[in-house]
């Protein structure tokens, strides 16, 4: 079978996303016609003022405990911590609102941090990052798994999907370390050059740069790599918080471990529609069918997904005021560096 041009394959993906992000918005309109627009507005009614609660707590101890793991992932010392949660916050707002299959907001990352850690550096560690983020989320997945064998029989059909869903997972962690241990950045830029497109001598050199910045720390900083999946891992169990929470202030009965199988089993169902922006649709109808699988009822599955929605446009709004104020952080650093250097160059002493 013949492949497609790339270019023609490039317009596909442009196409397919906007698609699935309308099909995913048709759908969750319909699982609100389907469960009754006054249940959702009773349960967001019942939360009254501890909706702000549920916005602000659980979010804000798993980006505090996602940042010290992406901590782990440079080789040497890492952005001050302010600048790290920001431009965190930063990126998962560019995942959250743009259709790049949850990567786009990762050069974001690194691009925020450039003037405390080099480019190439950063960029690193955000590769390193999403790696132990995905084996967090696999563990995650393995502890929900776990917990839901005392709570639903193995054989049933949502079981089932999940081990095929953390099969999946396994495979895609396995090989994306291997295709970072093998170059790619380096042989991508060199395969261009064959076209006539190569990035140049310079970017070529920052490329291989980039491969032996991965390399070098799977092989010597193992024990950071262990410390960053460990907070990862810490960061989606904290995330149960949220379900309980939510539930418990509806007069829901839930106790923590379901909250945590609940929660492991909606990454999964991230995991497998990553391709979609925000998971719009695949969550909300993952949802339903996970809480009425453990006796919760679909329609307080889709309530709690669409406060969770709330909860993403809020800080999806923080991100990207955060955003603004680091790179104009980091544009008045430059200009400062630039004109520092100018008046070196003119003999003059810098300004202090």
């Amino acid at each position: 079978m013949s492949r497609l041009p790339d270019g023609l394959g490039s317009a596909l993906l442009r196409v397919l996303r906007p698609v699935l992000l309308l099909a995913g918005v048709a759908f969750i309109v319909y699982l609100v016609q389907e469960v009754g627009p006054a249940t959702v507005w009773e349960s967001v009614r019942t939360l009254s003022w501890r909706l702000l609660l549920v916005v602000c707590f659980p979010y804000s101890l798993t980006t505090t405990l996602d940042t010290l793991a992406w901590r782990c992932a440079f080789r040497g010392r890492a952005a001050p911590f302010g600048p790290l949660w920001g431009a965190r916050l930063a990126g998962e707002a560019v995942n959250a609102t743009t259709p790049t299959a949850s990567v786009g907001g990762e050069p974001v990352k690194a691009y925020l941090l450039r003037p405390w850690v080099p480019l190439p550096e950063g960029l690193a560690s955000v590769i390193v990052d999403k790696t132990m983020i995905v084996v967090g989320q696999g563990l995650f997945l393995v502890l929900g798994l776990l917990v839901a064998t005392s709570l639903m029989p193995v054989s049933s059909p949502l079981m089932t999907a999940m081990l095929v869903l953390l099969g999946l997972e396994a495979g895609a962690v396995g090989g994306f370390v291997i295709v970072q241990l093998r170059g790619p950045a380096g042989r991508g830029g060199r395969l261009l050059a064959r076209f006539g497109m190569g990035p140049g001598e310079r970017g070529q050199e920052r490329l291989d740069g980039l491969d032996r910045a991965l390399a070098a720390f799977y092989r010597v900083h193992r024990r950071r790599l262990l410390a960053g999946v460990l907070f990862h891992f810490m960061a989606w169990t904290a995330g149960s918080l949220e379900i309980y929470l939510v539930l418990t202030f509806l007069g829901l009965p839930i106790s923590l471990p379901a909250a945590v199988a609940i929660e492991a089993f909606g990454t999964a169902i991230k995991f497998a529609s990553f391709m979609i922006p925000a998971s719009l649709g695949a969550l909300e109808g993952g949802n339903v069918a996970i809480f009425a699988a453990f006796g919760l009822g679909g329609g307080a599955g889709l309530s709690y997904t669409l406060i969770r929605r709330l909860r993403e446009a809020v800080w999806v709004l923080v991100g990207l005021a955060t955003m603004a104020a680091l790179s104009a952080r980091r544009t008045a650093a430059e200009a400062e560096r630039s004109e520092t250097e100018h008046r070196t160059r003119r003999g003059r002493p810098p300004l202090c």
